[in-house]
């Protein structure tokens, strides 16, 4: 079984599990009614809209 050789600084170390644990950015979709980009499968917080349909009543 290999061993290593030198001892892996704290900087290298940390710098290959920020490489690796690096954080996806969030899928947005477009409003169908309005245009403004949400998350998916949710009620636009603008127009109040979901698939095409008034979920919630907005005050705008």
């Amino acid at each position: 079984m290999a061993t290593p050789k030198h001892k892996t600084s704290k900087s290298r170390a940390a710098s290959r599990k920020a490489a690796n644990m690096k954080l996806a950015s969030p899928a947005l979709a477009k409003c169908e009614n309005c245009g403004n980009l949400i998350a998916p499968h949710k009620v636009c917080p603008n127009c109040g809209f979901y698939k095409g349909a008034s979920i919630v009543e907005t005050g705008k």
